[in-house]
């Protein structure tokens, strides 16, 4: 059997995201009820490469093997050679011939589509610059939980056009559902996922346009990390594309909230809207311990060649 990757949601089928799904379901009330009993990833080892700071991306990857049965070991650049200019190619080699999968937290996505080009064991993408699939594996368990399947409905994705926005362009594709982008000029996501995505995704340039009658509203922060320098700039920009109580008004009474964190309040979304009765970033953020439990037990023991 093919080792399998993860660096996108186009890597699964969306029956294999449905399924991935409903097992992350599953391993999350087996837990809260009785704890693991069972060691599925026992004596098997994740490698954790992390050249970005990371809260829940390490947490939950690390708790995830922890519970599972396995171990998760952190690197940084200053842990290997790769942060002393060692080639990808190598230390792909070097790393999946001990480890049974590797994580990559990065800048360029080119640096994980060539280290899983060389590598033995499964790569899972954990955040890069284009895409961040596993916090949609998170979204997507967390709306199932809350209103069951996501086939038909409409999101409203409201700010930048950043790795976020991308994943959730390939959502709509995967789950079937409909994505309104509302960003500024100039912050467009990538113009060939919209190309591909065709009449499933719209770009428009109001927050409240974008809203209407949306079954979930979503945003991140105005400067991902590395884009630091640009804050201000960005906030002139940006401003009228906060997610606030009157574009949440615009959406279905019963609409949710999301955001991957960490938030800005006052910035892309005000306290009323993160911390109130339609949010659920908090079970969002938990869910990326259960998603990628059931990630894992797809790639290491459903895929097991």
């Amino acid at each position: 059997m093919p080792v399998r990757h993860f660096l996108t949601l186009k890597d699964c089928t969306p029956d294999e995201l449905q399924h991935i799904l409903q097992q992350g379901i599953a391993l999350k009330k087996t837990w809260k009820e009785q704890g693991d009993h069972n060691d599925p990833l026992k004596s098997r080892s994740l490698a954790m490469i992390f050249e970005k700071a990371s809260t829940r991306t390490r947490l939950s990857f690390e708790i995830a093997m922890t519970q599972l049965g396995g171990h998760a070991l952190f690197l940084s650049p200053r842990d290997t050679q790769l942060g002393r200019g060692e080639p990808i190619e190598d230390s792909a080699r070097v790393m999946s011939r001990m480890a049974d999968a590797i994580i990559i937290r990065t800048f360029s996505h080119e640096i994980v589509e060539t280290f899983a080009a060389h590598s033995l064991v499964p790569v899972i993408n954990a955040l890069t610059d284009d895409y961040h699939p596993c916090q949609l594996l998170a979204d997507m368990q967390t709306w199932y939980e809350h209103r069951g399947p996501m086939q038909g409905k409409t999101v409203a994705w409201i700010g930048d056009g950043n790795n976020m926005c991308n994943s959730y362009i390939n959502a709509a594709m995967q789950y079937d559902f409909k994505l309104r982008i509302a960003c500024p000029e100039g912050f467009e996501p990538k113009a060939e996922l919209l190309a591909e995505a065709g009449d499933r995704v719209e770009l428009l340039r109001d927050a409240k346009a974008a809203a209407r009658d949306a079954d979930l509203v979503v945003t991140d922060v105005w400067a991902s990390m590395g884009q630091e320098d640009e804050q201000r700039a960005r906030m002139k920009k940006f401003m009228p594309f906060q997610v606030n109580a009157e574009v949440m008004a615009q959406a279905r009474p019963d609409a949710l909230f999301m955001h991957c964190l960490p938030a800005h309040r006052g910035e892309e979304v005000t306290a009323d809207v993160i911390d109130g009765p339609q949010s659920v970033v908090w079970d969002e953020a938990e869910n990326r311990l259960h998603a990628q439990k059931a990630l894992l037990h797809f790639l290491l023991v459903e895929n097991r060649a």
